[in-house]
């Protein structure tokens, strides 16, 4: 119950520090879907994303949904052991963008915000989370866009262990008037 309260709250401050109007409030939502893959410094270790990706207010904030389809594993040649990170779980994050490069067909864009994950693990310890990310934003056509991000959920070190959850995503968009 304390997540929704968290959740509703950080959306009602987030949307109230923004001008909008009601008539042109979701004119430029997005819905994307993709697939990604989770990494660490030591490598990919075989974990399969499912991204759910909303985009308003002109891309300039995002609410987003991962699941982490499988746990995560990590073989240990010192212990010849191999080492559960995580069991699969669910995701979340609520980031405010900024484009560092914009082109017409083109951008290149970092976010910060809020995360929160379904399980305290060897990764991170916290529930709640630092999210960040960094990405390329590809649109061949008006109707159309394609984002390449890499993405991490930190809890900054305020408790231990705290290796964090590095992933990449690959998401289109999905415009319901292009299905007309």
């Amino acid at each position: 119950m304390r997540f929704w309260c968290v959740a509703l709250a950080s959306a009602w401050a987030a949307l109230a520090s923004t001008e909008v109007r009601a008539t042109d409030f979701c004119s430029s939502c997005e819905l994307q879907l993709g697939v990604g893959g989770a990494f660490h410094f030591w490598g990919y270790n075989n974990t399969p994303v499912i991204p759910l990706i909303f985009h308003f207010d002109e891309n300039r904030w995002e609410l987003a949904l991962f699941r982490f389809v499988k746990g995560q594993e990590y073989y240990s040649d010192t212990f010849n052991y191999n080492i559960q990170w995580t069991h699969p779980y669910w995701g979340a994050a609520f980031s405010r963008r900024l484009e560092l490069l914009k082109y017409e067909h083109w951008r290149l864009f970092l976010g910060l915000g809020a995360g929160y994950r379904s399980e305290e693990d060897r990764q991170t310890s916290s529930l709640w989370n630092f999210a960040e990310q960094g990405g390329l934003r590809l649109t061949p056509k008006k109707s159309y866009a394609i984002e390449l991000a890499w993405r991490h959920f930190s809890n900054a070190g305020l408790k231990k262990p705290n290796h964090g959850q590095d992933f990449a995503t690959l998401t289109f968009s999905v415009y319901p008037a292009s299905f007309r």
